[in-house]
């Protein structure tokens, strides 16, 4: 995202975005997220959702489901996107939201096919009466729940075999990185900053189970071994600094102008190892938060770090 708000709220969107989805309330008209089919004629089944021809005016108010369409060969199919799909460029514009969703709005474009992330304000049912089709792409936990929302999108839009393409790629990708990583007898440790306010994810959420892959060690664990927190806890700086991290990943560069400089400014900070070895690592704020094909480019952002220290 360009702009934030302040980041409390914003941890807060990011928890919303994870668990609205997942808890939703299901109906025997609602869309089973997840449910992958390999169908490339029509009618096209998803898990309950069936379309009888191939959609041509979709509707997306998910960056994460934007960029599968795109990267799939289904972009000239979206008609209209939510406010916060910025990739890729030539991604319609739009000023729908998919945080606080709006079914007259999205009626108004006149879609065939609806892809959320969220069940907001129960909005599947409001589109589901409204004979909309709605696939419910939930916020990945997983890189499997990626690959298998990729592989839906391709059965429904017409484009199975691009999309078993992408996934391929991004599974190739990722294993040759896995594979280039140096071996370690200890691990190397690590905080993700989700704001300066110091919201974090731990290693039960998306990205830290890209972090795990790439053989890092999350000092944030510990302070939701219960999951009472979504696995976004905020952090004090005294238990960070005493964590004392190898690296610290900053996924607020573009909303809140992070930078190793400002990090080393914070008190206490320029004694953190990943301070003093200039292991403060810039994301890009939109890959670190999307489970589309861009991925990759975070964990080769991670994995190229990691590479850096010497085993």
């Amino acid at each position: 995202m360009s702009r934030r708000t302040p980041r409390l709220f914003t941890a807060a969107l990011a928890v919303a975005a994870l668990t609205l989805g997942a808890c939703a309330d299901k109906t025997s008209d609602e869309p089973v997220a997840g449910a992958s089919s390999a169908a490339a004629a029509y009618p096209a089944t998803v898990g309950k959702l069936t379309l009888d021809k191939r959609p041509e005016k979709i509707v997306s108010l998910s960056p994460s489901a934007t960029e599968m369409l795109f990267a799939i060969g289904a972009g000239k199919q979206v008609t209209a996107v939510d406010d916060r799909s910025n990739y890729p460029a030539e991604a319609p514009k739009s000023e729908l939201s998919g945080f606080q969703p709006n079914a007259e709005a999205i009626a108004g474009k006149s879609p065939d096919l609806v892809v959320l992330s969220n069940d907001t304000n129960k909005i599947v049912a409001q589109l589901t009466t409204l004979k909309i089709p709605v696939y419910l792409a939930s916020a990945a936990t997983t890189l499997d729940d990626s690959y298998r929302q990729i592989t839906d999108l391709g059965a429904l839009t017409g484009h199975a075999g691009e999309a078993a393409d992408v996934t391929k790629r991004m599974k190739d990708d990722i294993a040759k990185l896995v594979k280039d990583l140096p071996q370690r007898t200890k691990k190397l440790t690590y905080f993700h900053e989700l704001g300066p306010e110091l919201y974090t994810a731990t290693s039960k959420t998306f990205i830290g189970s890209l972090y795990a892959q790439a053989g890092l060690e999350n000092i944030a664990d510990p302070s939701d071994a219960d999951g009472s927190k979504g696995g976004y806890p905020q952090l004090s700086q005294e238990v960070i600094v005493k964590a004392n991290p190898d690296f610290v990943f900053l996924a607020d560069t573009k909303c809140c102008k992070q930078t190793g400089e400002t990090v080393k400014a914070r008190s206490g900070w320029a004694g953190v190892s990943a301070v003093k070895n200039n292991q403060v690592v810039a994301l890009d704020d939109d890959t670190a938060s999307r489970w589309g094909p861009r991925v990759v480019d975070l964990f080769r952002a991670i994995t190229d770090a990691v590479a850096k220290v010497p085993a």
